[in-house]
């Protein structure tokens, strides 16, 4: 059995990233589940923002952990990021499944402002799931360098993504049901 230094999960990222964006990709073309579910699904969209509000504390706090070296810290609140994520992605892909699409009730202005910033938070929660995954793969495995090299990048992704994710949510909440 190879150990998890040896194991290349690139294949298995790559794997999953495809299938998780078919997913959430094909929950947009579905009609919204006409059933009652028995409970308020409108919570939904404001959990989500509450797991990314978490998720962007998470990764600062985890970022300045690594600044001052204190990689104990920086690997509990990575994975604390990893779940508040997992949350996100549960909650996101339930609401999505139950609903219709929102759509966006500003301004003409203001509506080419959300669509660039929800164009930019989903290609890049796009790059950022495998990002994620093999910066944890290769600090886990101590191929601390590589590890370096990768979470370069994953980091301000990840924070960007946690962050227009809640801003994304203050613009269209007020449409929620219209």
């Amino acid at each position: 059995m190879s150990s998890l230094r040896e194991r290349n999960w690139t294949p298995l990222i790559v794997a999953f990233t495809v299938v998780l964006v078919g997913i959430i990709a094909l929950l947009f073309f579905l009609p919204g589940y006409e059933g009652d579910v028995g409970f308020d699904v409108t919570i939904l969209p404001l959990m989500n923002a509450i797991y990314n509000c978490f998720t962007l504390a998470f990764l600062i706090i985890a970022l300045v952990a690594v600044k001052r070296k204190n990689i104990r810290l920086h690997r509990a609140f990575i994975w604390a990021a990893f779940v508040t994520t997992a949350l996100f992605l549960v909650t996101y892909v339930v609401y999505h499944f139950l609903t219709e699409p929102t759509s966006y009730g500003g301004s003409q202005v203001m509506r080419y402002i959300y669509l660039f910033i929800l164009a930019t938070h989903v290609l890049l929660a796009i790059v950022n799931v495998p990002l994620a995954l093999i910066s944890v793969t290769l600090g886990l495995g101590g191929k601390i360098r590589q590890h370096r090299r990768i979470g370069k990048w994953t980091m301000p992704i990840w924070l960007y993504v946690s962050f227009t994710g809640i801003v994304v949510y203050l613009m269209i909440s007020p449409y929620y049901g219209t």
